[in-house]
């Protein structure tokens, strides 16, 4: 029997730098993908569930959450970049540029941008920075990730070690992109779920978004398939099982997905992310485990040209199995605290 026509995927040693990728399987974005998303994760910003309220502050109807858009990129990416991951380590420099629609169709391209092998010599990480195109060419989505891979042979020679130097944050400049000029005179803050502007938060302002999710098996699976995210680690239990119970692991994006949604009892007029600065999923999350979400607000920013909108970056951060009420990010040595599954530094934007 020939494996000749089938995809085994890229190992560690199978990358090099500025090697580039057309990923396969443009996606087309339905209100099927939305009303699935929703029951999935539930979010409630009133600007992605109402055409008539998006209509109503100057967007000609709702966009698509930018969660959907992230996730529809990545997936593209999946079968040529971390087929073979053991896990996705971290992100940087996302910038959402284009608001996306029901019936626009999504592509995906990317570029290898750094390597570096680890010292067991039996996997390594491979940094990519992938766009997402619509239908018409424009670039949708911009980000970084990286990824530890497999090696196929642990003696392979590794390459040059290199590691890209990223921006700390988005510049504020750069925030205003993917979304349109609006009138927010007839924005509804009481439909919306929350009386709070971008001029109601301050710097250091620290909000514990009480409520929590339970993860459930057939919900991580449903989620990582509605992206046609195709990695073996968090779908072949037979191969890919970790941990004591032997569980698959859960895509980091349905952990993204269910903060971001968590976070609407406390950000609910935090309609936009408008980039993801920095991110990591700091340990692993499995069925069974219950999310909680708290923020820390990092900065507020005015978008220049923009007396709408304003920006507000914060971290959000994602625990398992423990609430976040005096929950602390790290512990007194520096390192993550027991718990804490992610962290996530964003922009969001917000009326003024």
């Amino acid at each position: 029997m020939t494996a000749a026509k089938t995809n085994p995927g890229n190992f560690f040693e199978d990358f090099s730098l500025g090697q580039l990728f057309a990923h396969a399987t443009p996606r087309t974005i339905t209100t099927g993908d939305v009303a699935l998303y929703t029951g999935l994760y539930g979010p409630r910003f009133a600007v992605q569930s109402s055409d008539e309220f998006a209509g109503g502050i100057g967007y000609p109807r709702s966009p698509v959450d930018d969660l959907i858009v992230f996730h529809t990129v990545f997936g593209k990416t999946v079968p040529d970049i971390s087929l073979n991951a053991i896990a996705n380590l971290g992100y940087a420099e996302c910038r959402f540029l284009a608001p996306v629609y029901p019936g626009d169709t999504l592509s995906a391209a990317s570029e290898v941008i750094g390597l570096r092998e680890n010292s067991n010599r039996a996997s390594g990480v491979v940094y990519v920075r992938s766009k997402g195109r619509n239908q018409k060419g424009e670039t949708v989505l911009e980000y970084v990730r990286w990824v530890m891979v497999r090696k196929r042979d642990t003696l392979a020679a590794p390459p040059a070690p290199v590691v890209p130097k990223l921006v700390e944050r988005v510049e504020p400049a750069a925030l205003g992109k993917a979304v349109p000029p609006l009138d927010l005179s007839g924005y509804d803050f009481t439909l919306a779920g929350a009386p709070h502007r971008w001029g109601d938060y301050a710097v250091g302002e620290k909000i514990d978004h009480a409520d929590a999710m339970t993860l459930e098996e057939a919900e991580h699976q449903i989620a990582t398939r509605l992206y046609q995210n195709t990695a073996k680690v968090h779908f072949n239990l037979h191969e890919q099982a970790q941990g004591q119970f032997k569980r698959r692991l859960i895509y980091g994006g349905v952990v993204i997905s269910l903060a971001r949604a968590l976070s609407f009892n406390g950000f609910a007029n935090a309609f936009h992310i408008a980039a993801i600065n920095g991110g990591r999923h700091v340990a692993p999350c499995f069925a069974g485990d219950t999310v909680y979400a708290w923020s820390e607000v990092l900065e507020t920013a005015e978008i220049p040209g923009r007396s709408d909108i304003g920006a507000l970056r914060a971290r959000l951060t994602a625990a398992k199995n423990r609430n976040c009420t005096g929950f602390p990010l790290r512990n007194a040595k520096g390192d993550y605290d027991d718990g804490v599954i992610l962290d996530l530094d964003l922009w969001v934007v917000l009326p003024r």
